[in-house]
């Protein structure tokens, strides 16, 4: 029984690591773009070193790291989304009856 609760114990930690990484993720996410797009709204500097952000990083690195982000909280939050537990468990029936298939066509006496 104890193997049991500490397999169950590891099981949940590592569960609260996925979750608080998905937070530190977004809080980072979070930081950095406002960070640069205040940036580049020239609110800290006016023409730092000469320096001139292009128009187009301030939606860009939001958009591609977002798609990331947005990646990163599905597989941490896919318990949640029960389309995706559905799809999974379709697969598996799908991928078990095929090889199940395959296995009757094999092993015939024809």
């Amino acid at each position: 029984m104890e193997y049991f609760d500490k397999d169950k114990y590891e099981r949940a930690k590592k569960r609260m690591e996925e979750i608080k990484g998905f937070y530190t993720h977004l809080v980072v996410y979070i930081v950095i773009n406002v960070a640069l797009f205040l940036v580049n709204l020239g609110i800290f500097t006016k023409g730092w070193m000469g320096i001139e952000f292009p128009g187009w990083a301030v939606f860009s690195t939001p958009f591609f790291w977002g798609i990331g982000l947005v990646g990163h909280g599905l597989y941490v939050f896919q318990d949640k989304f029960k389309f995706f537990k559905d799809w999974e468990e379709r697969k598996i029936q799908e991928y078990m009856d095929e090889e199940e298939e395959e296995f009757k066509k094999t092993s015939r006496w024809d």
